[in-house]
């Protein structure tokens, strides 16, 4: 079964005190992928192409959280808050459905409240290659 999932930390973020939580991202989420290649071309439609760099592969999840009490989003919009600009763990599942965590950022993330205590969230995860 894939999973695509993070971790929030126990602690407090923006006022909300939480045990240590793991969210998962609801199905039918978006996994956009590209390469860093640069390319040569010559005469007669002839080519070389060649990876530009260590780190080539270009990953850009788009997930929803939906339907979720605002407890949860309001845990969840504050740990995007808490690591603006900073990369954390997102385990993913691969083509072989094999799990392996990578590292990402949130950069933008959208609220859309439901009701008043239900809310669902959107959120842009780029791939980052850090230690």
């Amino acid at each position: 079964m894939a999973v695509f999932q993070f971790t929030i930390p126990s602690g407090t973020m923006f006022g909300v005190s939480n045990s240590q939580t793991v969210v998962t991202a609801d199905r039918g989420m978006n996994r956009a992928v590209s390469q860093n290649v640069l390319i040569s071309s010559f005469g007669d439609g002839y080519e070389q192409r060649v990876g530009d760099g260590i780190n080539v592969k270009k990953d850009v999840f788009n997930l929803s959280f939906n339907n979720r009490p605002s407890s949860e989003a309001n845990l969840i919009a504050a740990f995007f808050d808490t690591n603006a600009g900073k990369a954390f763990s997102f385990s993913v599942s691969d083509h072989a459905s094999t799990t392996s965590t990578i590292k990402v950022v949130c950069e933008t993330y959208n609220v859309n409240y439901i009701r008043e205590n239900i809310h669902s969230i959107t959120a842009t995860f780029r791939r980052v290659y850090e230690p």
